[in-house]
Parts: C-alpha cells; sequence; structure tokens
C-alpha cells in the first residue's frame, strides 16, 4: 500500500494526504456506511404499514384514504356497509368529505377494509 504523509501542528497530527487510490477505497467504504446507517435508522422507524402504489398515488391525488383503500380491495360501498356495520351513506359522506367518521366507525372500517386505522387518518 501506498505511503500516508501525516503532516503535524504542534506535535500532533493535524492532515492526514493519501493517494487518490487509497482515498477512492475508503470513500466507497465511508459511503457503503452511510448507507446502511439510514437503512438501519428507517428499519428502526418502521411502522410495518405498507401502501400499494395504487393507493398512495390516488391518496396523494386527493382522493380520500377509504374510498382509494376500498377502490383496491375491488368494494362497493354497499360490500363495505354490510362488512363494517356502517350504513352506506355515512360510507358515502365520508368519502365525500361532508362528514368525519368516529374512532370507533373508523375502527370498523378498517377492520373491514383489512388495514390499520392509522391508514384510514
Amino acid at each position: 500500500m501506498s505511503e500516508i504523509q501525516v503532516i503535524e501542528q504542534g506535535g500532533k497530527p493535524a492532515f492526514y494526504v493519501l493517494p487518490a487510490a487509497l482515498w477512492e477505497k475508503v470513500r466507497s467504504k465511508v459511503e457503503d456506511l452511510d448507507d446502511v446507517a439510514a437503512y438501519d435508522r428507517a428499519m428502526a422507524n418502521d411502522d410495518g404499514a405498507r401502501y400499494p402504489a395504487e393507493v398512495a398515488h390516488a391518496m396523494a391525488e386527493g382522493m380520500h384514504a377509504i374510498r382509494a383503500w376500498r377502490e383496491h380491495r375491488g368494494m362497493t360501498q354497499d360490500a363495505l356497509a354490510v362488512a363494517a356495520g356502517v350504513s352506506k351513506p355515512f360510507i358515502s359522506q365520508i368519502e365525500g368529505g361532508k362528514r368525519e367518521g368516529s374512532v370507533g366507525t373508523l375502527k370498523k372500517l378498517a377492520a373491514a377494509l383489512g388495514v390499520p386505522l392509522a391508514a384510514l387518518t
């Protein structure tokens, strides 16, 4: 391996000068460590929720989360109403932004859609 030059100030190492080839190896290792650290942070903060692209795009375009998930699941408002024990008009009003569901209602809808409550709020 090539010689590394040490530049001292006040009798202590202040700078290290190394050949470019060695620097490229070191830099790539540091970047790999940064990637590993970023991945570890993401995994530590992962809540386990996964949104299919279809649902995420629909919500980003302004569609209500309940409607986005319902359509993704291939459910009609009638089917969701029956599965959740909620009236179809109420689901329509929630999806249309005319009403907000209570936490209890949202829990029922989330269960019927097979998603965590947080996916609807």
